[in-house]
């Protein structure tokens, strides 16, 4: 277990009013920040929007070290933020938040052997033929392990940060409130959905219980796709804080992205990810809502793809899935009324909303919906979509009197089809998009 990265090692603050002081102190660094950069550009004679100082790369790094060392739902909610946000706040800030999706502080070795006492008992250690304590991976909820059990049997130990429960509902809280008083989200711009969401998902990603049983079920759902792997549950080592799985081995998904990789290797597994997407969606009903490089192995010798990390699985009712089927087959046929009548469906269009707003919004619908509609193979890597949707998200709610947030129930939806594309344009990956998803529609 040698090649593992190394992270940086902190204590998580555990107590709500400790977490509740570390927000307090980041949101006065944000303020100071923005004064700074305030008087900075006052003295250089520069002129810029009203409370666009607090929204610079220097300001989200601050910020991004601060949740990345609190970790636990504070930390989640920033993602969430990064994303659902990403087109409508300035690229060096989105970038700068990007960070948190990948990885975080793991915790020290005193609170990592108490928090395995308190779950396995004293003498924890004579369960296992190996532990190692330098984590596999690190991330907002907790962190991962190697470990050997007495029968040889290799262990991923998935093992929550202490605190991370009982904390949601103040840490969920205490970040809206601090996005709002440092101006970092326009104030035009409604939260409360995102928010309620956000509480709701995380403390299901909390139990660990329900995500071995998601594991179950998914491994289930893809048992006739052998090029996906997903780890069998261990139940003598799961508690509702402890997360015991297969250990899989797999390098990570990065490793695509050097210049030698042959390109149809690109592609293969970037159509595999929107494969799966399409079968999450319109089949299963069930997706993994967290598409993130950390979150998947590559088998080299097989070319499958190990899948990690159902904490954000997300289950859809067929009303819901029909409704995206519509829109969809709408979106290929060019037919504007079924569209704007599906947007009504969904949630992003108002019944009575004017036709020029009407207009705007199928329109960017039609934007970020590019690799559904173009025909033949889409070039990810060289899209510049992501930079014309954040333009047009931001003209949308700034300049439109009738803009009003997405409905809640879409917000993890769009989690996985940004983060699909992304980790695809990372990829550099070119495959047929239409041709893949008109199987589903047909």
């Amino acid at each position: 277990m040698s090649d593992k990265p190394e992270r940086r090692k902190s204590r998580v603050p555990s107590t709500r009013i400790g977490r509740m002081l570390r927000l307090g102190l980041t949101a006065g660094e944000l303020a100071a920040g923005g004064i700074g950069e305030s008087l900075r550009r006052i003295t250089g004679g520069e002129q810029a929007p009203a409370g666009s100082a607090f929204l610079t790369g220097n300001n989200a790094t601050r910020l991004a070290k601060r949740l990345a060392h609190m970790r636990g739902a504070a930390m989640k909610l920033g993602q969430l933020i990064s994303m659902e946000s990403e087109h409508v706040l300035p690229a060096e800030f989105t970038d700068a938040l990007a960070i948190l999706r990948d990885a975080g502080d793991s915790m020290t070795d005193t609170q990592l052997n108490r928090l395995l006492g308190r779950e396995y008992g004293k003498g924890w250690q004579q369960q296992f033929e190996e532990f190692d304590y330098e984590p596999v991976a690190a991330a907002s909820i907790g962190q991962v392990h190697y470990a050997r059990a007495l029968d040889g049997t290799e262990l991923a130990l998935k093992i929550q940060y202490p605190g991370v429960a009982r904390s949601i509902d103040s840490d969920v809280m205490n970040m809206a409130s601090l996005l709002r008083v440092s101006r970092i989200l326009p104030l035009e711009m409604d939260i409360s959905g995102v928010v309620n969401e956000a509480r709701r998902q995380l403390r299901q990603e909390a139990d660990y219980l329900q995500e071995a049983a998601y594991i179950r079920h998914y491994r289930e759902l893809v048992a006739d796709e052998p090029r996906f792997r997903v780890p069998a549950v261990h139940d003598e080592f799961t508690t509702r804080r402890i997360l015991a799985m297969d250990f899989m081995a797999g390098e990570p998904l990065d490793v695509l992205e050097r210049d030698e990789i042959p390109q149809h290797r690109r592609d293969r597994i970037g159509s595999l990810f929107y494969h799966l997407l399409f079968r999450e969606l319109f089949e299963f009903r069930v997706m993994q809502s967290d598409p993130n490089f950390a979150n998947y192995l590559l088998q080299r010798e097989s070319g499958d793809l190990v899948l990690l990390d159902f904490g954000s699985t997300v289950t859809f009712t067929e009303e819901f899935t029909d409704r995206y089927a519509r829109i969809c087959r709408a979106l290929l046929d060019d037919d504007a009324a079924t569209m704007r009548s599906s947007a009504e469906e969904i949630g992003y269009l108002q019944p009575h909303c004017s036709d020029d707003h009407a207009a705007q919004v199928l329109d960017l619908i039609r934007m970020v919906c590019e690799p559904l509609g173009h025909k033949g193979p889409y070039d990810f890597g060289g899209s510049d979509l992501i930079r014309r949707a954040r333009d047009a998200g931001i003209d949308l709610v700034f300049r439109s009197g009738e803009f009003h947030a997405p409905p809640p129930e879409t917000i993890f939806l769009h989690r996985k089809l940004v983060g699909s594309f992304l980790l695809c344009a990372r990829l550099r990956a070119t495959f047929d998009v239409r041709e893949m998803i008109e199987s589903f529609l047909a």
